[in-house]
């Protein structure tokens, strides 16, 4: 290679290192030559095979590192969620006005009609129930789940997450439930097996609806859960709890107010609800690489905007609670299955799939342990509901007590 290539290849090399700073990273070209931060130990080596490559990783990093790793024109050796979750401690959110612009197009294209939140849930759950057996729970719960010890199993976590956020609803006999966006059927099912109480859940998502109709009617449940396919806008009924876990990733930020009308006109003011979903600390845009190329139309937001859900009905906030470090714990778990089924993923999609979704696995645990994602759930309740708890106690007894109501309010009633 002549020398004035490979000084245009190291000056590329040290733009994208000086982008992310000390990070703990080791860059070879393609002529063998390595790039190293003065005073750092790499976790990783990222082997980048082309100068066009490199261009792209200085025009627009994220989505130029993502489609060349699914490419197979990157490739790294070491630690991968290590390299992406100490780059993402360096490196704020991409500010820059061909990134906004970027965002602003995808957000566009890809925006959560009624049409397009349906092509965007088919584009990413509808890949076949076969593909997510092979790496989630028994139960196919694709949210965060909780770890009572970091020693539990997926299989435990998963079950101790839906009696954590059942036990947070202070969910009772009888009682009639609604969930927004469904998965599998899990949380359905599990609401009223364990509690007693009917549910009906809505989904968009053919495949995920047919597989919890199964489920229901194996279980005997049909009776007391009933999975609907439509939009979470089309929910009618009145109810006592509303339920949403992991569905307003998939509500645009500016449908919010169309979201908390569905929830006020299902619950009313005597309701009460739980909202969990992944966020941020700041108010900033989805990755575009996971958009593009895993799950288009998502969104993460900030608490504060989230609560914008609530806030035009006059619901109470009762409890916020940030589970970022379970969701990290949760992805590992994700990410080992997925690596040790790759040769039955492999069968059945692309070498080119594999990469984008270990990325996508390994990038998500990364983004978690570093702060850049939490994981917030939200307890709230209308204007005139009864209290849900005194204290806190109940959520980790190991039997929950039944309701009781404080002395001043069975006064008032």
């Amino acid at each position: 290679m002549p020398i004035f290539s490979r000084r245009i290849d190291h000056w590329l090399a040290q733009k994208i290192l000086n982008a992310i700073g000390r990070a703990p990273v080791r860059i070879v070209l393609e002529n063998g030559e390595t790039i190293v931060p003065a005073g750092v130990s790499p976790v990783a080596s990222v082997m980048i095979k082309d100068r066009r490559t490199l261009a792209e990783l200085c025009i627009d990093p994220e989505v130029a590192f993502g489609d060349a790793y699914m490419d197979g024109r990157i490739q790294v050796e070491g630690d991968l969620v290590r390299l992406l979750e100490a780059v993402d401690e360096i490196w704020p959110a991409d500010r820059r006005w061909y990134a906004r612009l970027m965002s602003q197009t995808m957000e566009f294209w890809q925006a959560n009609s009624l049409g397009g939140s349906r092509r965007n849930i088919q584009r990413h759950y509808d890949l076949g129930n076969e593909f997510y057996k092979l790496w989630l729970d028994k139960e196919l719960v694709y949210t965060c789940a909780y770890f009572p010890q970091p020693s539990a199993t997926l299989e435990e976590a998963q079950f101790a997450k839906m009696e954590h956020v059942c036990r947070k609803v202070r969910l009772q006999p009888g009682e009639t439930v609604v969930e927004a966006g469904c998965g599998w059927g899990a949380l359905a099912l599990h609401m009223a097996r364990q509690y007693g109480v009917s549910v009906r859940a809505f989904n968009i998502s053919r495949e995920q609806i047919t597989f919890a109709r199964e489920r229901a009617r194996r279980e005997g449940l049909n009776g007391q859960v009933e999975f609907v396919e439509d939009d979470y806008r089309n929910i009618t009924g009145k109810y006592d709890v509303f339920m949403s876990v992991g569905m307003l990733e998939h509500v645009d930020v500016r449908r919010y107010p169309e979201f908390g009308d569905v929830i006020h006109r299902a619950i009313g003011d005597n309701g009460r609800g739980l909202i969990h979903f992944i966020g941020r600390n700041q108010d900033a845009s989805f990755s575009r690489w996971i958009r593009k190329r895993i799950f288009p139309g998502a969104n993460a937001p900030c608490l504060r905007r989230a609560l914008e859900v609530l806030e035009p009905h006059n619901f109470s906030v009762l409890d916020v609670e940030n589970l970022r470090f379970h969701y990290a714990k949760t992805l590992e778990h994700w990410l080992e299955r997925f690596e040790k089924s790759q040769q039955r993923v492999l069968a059945r999609y692309d070498l080119p799939f594999v990469r984008a979704w270990r990325l996508y696995l390994a990038g998500s645990m990364a983004a978690f342990r570093a702060g850049t994602l939490q994981l917030f759930q939200v307890v709230f309740s209308g204007s005139r509901a009864p209290s849900l708890w005194w204290t806190r106690a109940p959520l980790y007894a190991a039997t929950p007590p039944a309701v009781e109501k404080p002395q001043w309010m069975h006064v008032m009633s």
